[in-house]
């Protein structure tokens, strides 16, 4: 018998042997007049010919199968002590591998994961990326959503024009803990797309977009570079005024984030001459990707629409993305848009912390 790691390892004839009705059975058929070796033919040979002899013998001298410990293996790893030391170094010290917990405490990692998920509960969760959000962050936040929902209507806020930046580049979307390729081997998983490739410098584009209870506007896409006022007011705000007036007539409101393009006070004034009503500077709270559409939901709608096994060219990836947005639905649109009221109401319930 081999002992790994603490762990005692025992045959599978070894565990169905002890159980409880296997022992009646011995011992009906002895007092029936069955000798041992019927009795291990009878039983198939799931309890051994030494075995059996062994519960003969105790039923002769005291009327019972009586064993010294109890069926199946011993726990020699998932003991009380064991348990309670798990907790405590993970009260100790949140973030911790079951491979170097196994190592410290000299069990296998196996046991580890028996007493994390069985014993105590626990699952493991990935760490979500957010934005540090200070006190005084937390306020503005709180302060533009009482505005927000103070001064719009639900209806009204579908009648407002969401904008964002992002970047895309060739190497496309790629999650290291969801994507799986399930295989018999690691040569076939390879063989069916389980390699992800990326360039050290891979070729990217700006992209800005506007998204309202309508749809989509046209993308602006900047092919070099990234994006300043000049740009910005040249390229971006026109094709907002004229996208956005088509879409939602003459009474509309314009959201941009605080990028630096964005509060230039070119930009500020050319948005005050032009558009209908936009949210100024002053009132959009800074570090709130929570509340664009766009960042907390519709990008990855887009990204998850595109087919990046055929995108290999910047002209490729230009002319994926324009039929993304053609192909996301209104629907979801409008819901992601809907979203914004319900975020606002959960800003002023915790106070201004992040709406995942």
């Amino acid at each position: 018998m081999t002992v790994i790691q603490g762990e005692k390892s025992c045959s599978n004839n070894s565990e169905k042997m002890k159980s409880v009705d296997i022992q009646k059975a011995v011992k009906i058929k002895h007092e029936n007049g069955d000798g041992p070796t019927k009795i291990y033919r009878d039983l198939a040979g799931v309890v051994s010919l030494r075995t059996i002899k062994s519960w003969i013998k105790m039923i002769d001298n005291t009327g019972a199968i009586s064993l010294s410990s109890p069926p199946g293996c011993s726990r020699t790893a998932r003991t009380k002590a064991n348990i309670l030391k798990v907790k405590t170094r993970l009260e100790r010290k949140k973030r911790i591998s079951t491979r170097k917990l196994a190592a410290q405490m000299k069990i296998s990692r196996r046991s580890i994961q028996r007493i994390l998920k069985q014993d105590l509960g626990y699952f493991p969760y990935k760490k979500i990326k957010e934005p540090r959000l200070t006190e005084l962050h937390k306020t503005k936040r709180v302060k533009f959503a009482n505005w927000v929902l103070n001064n719009y209507t639900k209806d009204e806020i579908n009648w407002w024009l969401f904008s964002d930046e992002k970047f895309f580049d060739l190497d496309g979307v790629y999650n290291v803990q969801n994507d799986r390729i399930w295989a018999p081997s690691r040569a076939e998983a390879d063989r069916l797309g389980g390699i992800h490739e990326r360039t050290k410098f891979p070729g990217k584009i700006m992209v800005w977009l506007g998204a309202c209870s309508e749809g989509f506007t046209a993308p602006v896409i900047f092919e070099e570079g990234t994006m300043n006022a000049d740009k910005y007011i040249k390229d971006v705000l026109p094709i907002a005024l004229r996208d956005g007036t088509n879409m939602l007539g003459d009474r509309w409101t314009y959201q941009q984030d605080g990028a630096r393009p964005h509060t230039h006070h070119l930009s500020q004034k050319w948005c005050e001459d032009h558009l209908p009503a936009f949210i100024p500077k002053d009132r959009w709270p800074s570090n709130s990707p929570d509340l664009c559409p766009l960042d907390y939901s519709l990008w990855n709608e887009l990204a998850t629409t595109m087919n990046w096994d055929q995108i290999t060219t910047k002209s490729i990836l230009i002319k994926e993305l324009k039929q993304a947005v053609k192909k996301v639905s209104k629907e979801k649109i409008l819901h992601s848009v809907a979203d914004f009221t319900i975020r606002l109401r959960q800003i002023l319930k915790t106070g201004g912390d992040y709406v995942r």
